[in-house]
């Protein structure tokens, strides 16, 4: 077994298909699968199951890849201490619901670490897909929510697929809104409004609700919005949070989420009012068990809960 072969099963396991990684390793295809194959034998083990859709990491692979990324970390560390000028991209991914919190933590991690190679991505996905992604290990971290009509549905398929669920924090829910909405006029002349719990289901009945699509998985259970089952006179699909802000903004919509905004990333133009219904959104992030967090999880993770406890959340 060497580093090399490590570092072909990172990349072919990250991109999905043998051809594509070939290109990216700079080797032949027949090469970068014979050296797999090799490795599988002389571990006794399969990593990749191979089918005509592509290749896709097996129960064994899933586990053999996290030994293999703290490997090759670690190398890569030492390599940087104390090989002069060797300098590896440090490669680091997680996905997530549309969360501002979790990007501005993004963005504190690449401030933090001040490297001058990196490899990132930050995936602001669809529920399934997240909980795919942690699972097949392109994303070291997930982050989503929980409630009481989702929970039983999506603990049952972290369970399944090994993956762990750590709380972050608790919250109302409130709605997203511009700040040019009547609502928000309301709500700020009239604190006692409802008692001050919030706006009312009532109050949202004419304007049209933003919701993300969950595609092919667009089930009630995997939607990014707590209430999935009440119908709705307007509603608009969208695929990306620019898109959903924009028709926030035109249309005088709404989307229902956590109320956690970023002011510094997001602008003053979209605004959170409290939302008076008995639900409560919990929110966390997903990992895999058989895996150990790396340096840079460790500084996200941090930095994403000192966001939360600065937000007042914790």
């Amino acid at each position: 077994m060497t580093l090399q072969q490590l570092r072909y099963v990172i990349e072919v396991s990250g991109i999905g298909s043998m051809s594509e990684a070939a290109k990216r390793l700079f080797i032949s295809q027949p090469s970068l699968s014979n050296s797999i194959m090799e490795l599988e034998k002389e571990l006794g083990i399969l990593i990749f199951i191979r089918t005509n859709r592509g290749i896709q990491l097996s129960v064994e692979g899933t586990e053999f890849l996290g030994y293999a990324r703290q490997v090759i970390e670690q190398m890569e560390l030492l390599e940087q201490k104390y090989v002069a000028g060797k300098l590896h991209k440090q490669k680091f991914s997680i996905s997530t619901q549309h969360y501002s919190f979790a990007v501005k933590a993004f963005v504190d991690l690449i401030m933090h670490f001040g490297m001058e190679e990196y490899d990132f991505a930050i995936r602001e996905t669809r529920t399934y897909e997240i909980i795919e992604d942690v699972k097949m290990l392109k994303s070291e971290i997930g982050i989503l929510y929980l409630s009481n009509f989702n929970e039983k549905v999506i603990t049952k398929l972290l369970k399944e697929n090994e993956l762990d669920f750590e709380l972050l924090f608790t919250v109302q829910p409130h709605i997203f809104v511009s700040s040019r909405n009547p609502l928000v006029k309301k709500f700020k002349e009239n604190p006692d409004y409802n008692n001050g719990k919030g706006v009312t289901l009532e109050d949202l009945e004419d304007l049209p609700v933003l919701r993300y699509d969950q595609g092919v998985n667009n089930s009630f259970y995997f939607t990014e919005e707590i209430l999935s089952t009440l119908e709705h006179k307007k509603s608009i699909m969208v695929n990306d949070r620019a898109t959903l802000f924009n028709l926030l903004i035109g249309l005088n919509g709404y989307t229902i989420s956590t109320g956690v905004i970023s002011e510094d990333l997001n602008g003053k133009d979209i605004i959170s009012l409290p939302l008076d219904v008995d639900e409560t959104i919990r929110v966390g992030m997903i990992t895999h068990k058989n895996t150990v967090r790396s340096r840079l999880g460790e500084i996200f993770v941090s930095s994403l809960k000192e966001n939360i406890k600065s937000d007042g959340l914790v």
